[in-house]
């Protein structure tokens, strides 16, 4: 039997420490989309067959618990699509948020595990998850950057 070992693409394992993958989550419609973009190029993510995830967005008077939820599926759908840790996202909504919507998001996503880099307005035209997955490629902190 002969054993190999797989490692990065530079030769040794990521940090640990450092920042995870940033995602884009759209928020604006009845069920989340998440997608992640590696050098301006967006993928929609899906739930593996056996492993679907219910991303029903919650109304904006939701309790905080029902945000944190969404966020956690959409982390929990990145991660297994990925293969790696979720750490930041951008959300896209349709409307601008009310100041306290816009904290509590800032706050479940926290709970969950994710920094929110930024609530937006997508332009119109395109998957609004592909956009934001850009700009949370855009604005994710590097490795080098700890």
């Amino acid at each position: 039997m002969k054993l190999f070992q797989i490692e990065e693409p530079d030769g040794s394992p990521g940090d640990p420490e450092g920042p995870g993958a940033a995602i884009g989550i759209d928020l604006g419609g009845a069920h989340a989309g998440v997608a992640v973009a590696v050098g301006g190029n967006a993928v929609l993510l899906a739930d593996r067959d056996g492993f679907a995830l219910d991303l029903a967005v919650p109304k904006p008077t939701a309790a905080a618990p029902e945000w944190q939820k969404i966020f956690e599926g959409a982390r929990l759908r990145a991660e297994r699509a990925l293969g790696r840790p979720v750490t930041h996202a951008v959300v896209a909504v349709s409307i601008s948020p009310a100041p306290a919507l816009a904290e509590m998001l800032n706050r479940a996503a926290a709970a969950a595990g994710i920094a929110l880099l930024r609530v937006e307005i997508p332009a119109a035209g395109g998957d609004p998850a592909l956009a934001a997955a850009v700009v949370a490629e855009d604005l994710a902190p590097r490795p080098e950057d700890g």
